[in-house]
């Protein structure tokens, strides 16, 4: 998995690639493998965007707690890939 990120903005593709930069690259990403994420974080209780070629949001109102509450049930969801 590789991740973009800009500002409060990121982009998680499921690839071996060390950067997605371009449409091809995203295109060349295992969307199953994302939507599969998708479903296990949402069964968390997190809402991450639902698709593969959308961008999520970090804003103010996240916390620290909830930023990091967010990247151990990514880390759980992971090993369950």
């Amino acid at each position: 998995m590789t991740a973009n990120v800009v500002g409060g903005m990121f982009g998680l593709f499921f690839t071996d690639a060390k950067s997605v930069t371009n449409f091809a690259q995203t295109s060349q990403c295992n969307v199953k493998r994302f939507n599969k994420f998708f479903h296990l974080m949402l069964d968390k209780g997190i809402y991450l965007a639902p698709s593969a070629y959308e961008a999520g949001f970090i804003s103010t109102a996240h916390t620290d707690a909830d930023i990091e509450c967010t990247i151990e049930l990514a880390n759980n969801c992971f090993k369950e890939l």
